[in-house]
């Protein structure tokens, strides 16, 4: 790995990796929702969304635990937005956002490659906060997981 740059930001990699894994969401097996064809590495309004169900991804602060000897934690903070339009909002929310939490529970150690293709694996994924909008919205349904994701 005479490249490797060991201490760099690798925002837009992690996400991308991560929606790789979601587009596992593909309705077989363990998933129950199938969004396969509609996950993205970018964070678009409720407005804004045509095709359902969706996933949208958005990186958002990241921060830097220094510690002895030269090493550094990374801390980087991922929104998991979820859209469903159907006549029960909520209960395909749910069904979605668990599909997500699954994907997260699944893939902790997420193995994802730098930009000059050295491969890495995260520390932890861990969910922070989980928010829907209660039905406000029907029949559109909008959930939120954020994640922290240490690498």
């Amino acid at each position: 790995m005479a490249n490797e740059r060991v201490y760099t930001s690798r925002r837009a990699n992690i996400v991308n990796a991560l929606v790789e894994q979601f587009k596992g969401i593909n309705g077989s097996g363990k998933m129950i929702t199938d969004v396969s064809d509609n996950v993205h590495p970018f964070l678009k309004f409720w407005d804004e969304i045509e095709d359902f169900p969706a996933l949208h991804i958005n990186a958002g602060s990241e921060s830097r635990d220094y510690q002895a000897g030269g090493f550094k934690d990374r801390f980087l903070s991922l929104t998991v937005r979820c859209y469903v339009n159907e006549e029960n909002a909520q209960d395909a929310l749910n069904a979605l956002m668990e599909d997500v939490e699954t994907v997260i529970e699944e893939n902790s150690r997420l193995q994802y490659s730098d930009k000059q293709n050295n491969l890495f694996t995260t520390n932890q994924i861990s969910i922070i906060s989980i928010d829907t909008d209660e039905g406000a919205l029907e029949p559109l349904g909008v959930g939120e997981i954020t994640i922290e994701i240490q690498y």
